[in-house]
């Protein structure tokens, strides 16, 4: 198994051990861990969420496809494992939209 595999997992069990011994700690009504494959293609970006789904035994979300992101998610009550290919297109769009980052500065009135 990975180090950041067994980091992560027994990271999860000493947060609900903690948040188990801590009812006093406020948390949020759900959780989503995500997965963003590590691919430069669309082609491998969906073949690799199209094994997850078939490993966890779920469907493709076509919801987010219109913003350009492949996803699949497998729910363990309000506990969400997605995976999410972001597509070139949308990487693309995202890159532009920051291009004038911190060009432009509102006034200070």
């Amino acid at each position: 198994m990975h180090d950041h595999r067994r980091a992560l997992i027994n990271g999860l069990i000493n947060l609900a051990i903690f948040l188990e011994a801590h009812p006093d700690v406020p948390v949020s009504s759900s959780l989503t861990l995500h997965h963003f494959p590590d691919h430069d293609n669309d082609d491998d970006l969906r073949a690799e969420i199209d094994q997850i789904a078939a490993r966890v035994g779920s469907d493709i979300d076509f919801e987010d496809s219109p913003y350009g992101h492949y996803a699949t998610s497998v729910f363990f009550g309000p506990v969400e494992y997605r995976a999410v290919a972001i597509l070139a297109a949308a990487r693309a769009r995202h890159d532009a939209d920051n291009s004038y980052r911190g060009c432009i500065a509102p006034d200070a009135n």
